[in-house]
């Protein structure tokens, strides 16, 4: 029982699942938790206070547990502005894509955005030492011009073009614009390139 519970303590979170996985019963979870073995941070997912986190990993480890516990989640909008760097905006809540088909997707402080075409622009990256779900920075950037203020995005648009955070990739980015429909940012980009 001693290795499951060292197994469990060198990650950042687990679910209930994983638990039962490793030999450790719902009802010994929940003694763990009440002995302060393991903290409960979330209906069904918990941590160990041993969990001995990079300072860069606390950054993004609350994100990290978010998305990966709402099913085929992406991470998008203001927490993937957040992430690359585009927006000087504080993320209050993680914002998380999924399908329209999607019902009840539900975790603590958590905008759930439903979205169509949920294929595109999705990339896998490793936040917190846990293996998540992102838009890219094209797609993160015109979701932005359809679903939030015209200032936030226009700030994204901005510090993309401007190479803030690498070459911009024109092509794709038109690519997504034509794909999403989104022909307004076409011009806003033309106008800050010319």
């Amino acid at each position: 029982m001693k290795k499951n519970i060292k197994k469990l303590e060198k990650r950042p979170f687990f679910t209930t699942a994983e638990a039962e996985k490793c030999g450790i019963s719902r009802r010994m979870l929940s003694y763990y938790a009440s002995t302060g073995e393991f903290e409960r941070i979330a209906h069904g997912v918990y941590c160990s206070p041993k969990y001995a986190s990079k300072d860069e990993d606390l950054k993004w480890e609350d994100l990290a547990i978010a998305a990966s516990n709402i099913r085929s989640g992406v991470i998008c909008l203001i927490s993937a502005l957040v992430y690359y760097d585009l927006t000087d905006e504080m993320m209050r809540e993680f914002w998380i894509a999924v399908d329209n088909d999607h019902s009840k997707a539900k975790f603590p402080l958590c905008h759930i955005v439903r979205m169509r075409n949920m294929e595109l622009g999705v990339k896998k990256i490793e936040l917190a030492g846990v293996k998540v779900k992102i838009f890219d920075v094209e797609r993160t950037i015109i979701d932005s011009f359809r679903l939030l203020d015209i200032e936030t995005a226009m700030k994204a648009l901005k510090r993309y073009l401007n190479g803030d955070i690498g070459k911009p990739n024109i092509k794709k980015l038109n690519q997504y614009i034509t794909a999403l429909r989104a022909s307004k940012v076409r011009e806003y980009t033309m106008a800050l390139i010319t």
